[in-house]
């Protein structure tokens, strides 16, 4: 498994998390979002799911991955 921590603006409330933490799920993987510092923790099988994948997971939910 690979774990990668995201930057992502645009997350505020726990509508945000649930959001983005379910995209993730849907795409194949695990997040953990943290509102305060504005990241998201993932864990994925990059044999199943490419990370660009869920970088866009997360935007199509209207967030911006910064980095």
């Amino acid at each position: 498994m690979k774990q990668v921590t995201l930057t992502v603006e645009g997350m505020s409330c726990n509508h945000c998390v649930n959001s983005v933490e379910g995209a993730l799920k849907s795409a194949g993987a695990s997040g953990k979002v943290d509102l305060a510092s504005n990241t998201v923790a993932v864990e994925y099988d990059e044999t199943k799911v490419s990370l660009d994948a869920l970088k866009e997971a997360i935007e199509e939910q209207g967030y911006d991955i910064v980095s």
